[in-house]
């Protein structure tokens, strides 16, 4: 009879220890940062990322907006590339209801880039006339054996320092002018694709 009551003892001790074996337990942080362990997880950190232990192994398990999250944290460059490329394509389909709307809002774009240019290349052509007569007065002087006059001096070197700064003004507004040609077809290329339409042939 003892024997018996032994046996039923360690039966039951056991089934215990094969319960406890069989249960799940989880593993979270707390908005303190403080680690709790439980075999549940306070629904306030249901969402949030949790190690589960089951039967000896570990399992990470965190739902999708938490990964998207960490992967926006280890990527913020690549994270604003895409929220930024999202509104570029929700403007797109917003803003033009045809590739022709697209084309006159570049014409509008490259007229103001062109103003820029004819007035770059007009004030260059100016400067270099100047310098042109300032060089020729400065021959002068210099053939009739007197000084030159400081001022004369100074004025032809801020003459040449002049141009070159307009014929930089002027290179960087054709580059603009290229920039502006390129994104507005870029555009049309983007636009043909969100709304489905066939490429065109040249």
């Amino acid at each position: 009879m003892k024997l018996s009551k032994l046996l039923l003892s360690v039966a039951a001790l056991c089934s215990v220890f094969a319960l406890n074996a069989e249960a799940k337990l989880f593993k979270w942080v707390d908005d303190k940062g403080i680690t709790h362990y439980g075999e549940t997880i306070p629904p306030e950190f249901a969402n949030k990322e949790a190690m589960k232990f089951d039967k000896g192994r570990s399992e990470k398990r965190s739902d999708t907006r938490d990964v998207a999250a960490k992967k926006a944290r280890q990527d913020p460059v690549a994270e604003k590339a895409r929220i930024e490329a999202e509104r570029h394509d929700s403007a797109l389909v917003n803003t033009y209801s045809s590739e022709q709307e697209i084309d006159l809002a570049r014409d509008r774009n490259l007229q103001q880039v062109e103003a820029r240019t004819n007035s770059f290349t007009t004030l260059l052509r100016s400067a270099q006339e100047n310098l042109v007569a300032l060089n020729a007065e400065e021959a002068k002087i210099t053939q009739s054996g007197r000084a030159l006059p400081k001022s004369l001096v100074e004025d032809i070197a801020a003459g040449k320092t002049r141009i070159a700064k307009l014929q930089i003004d002027l290179d960087t507004s054709a580059k603009e002018t290229d920039k502006v040609k390129a994104r507005y077809e870029a555009d049309k290329v983007r636009y043909r694709e969100l709304k489905g339409f066939t490429p065109k042939k040249n």
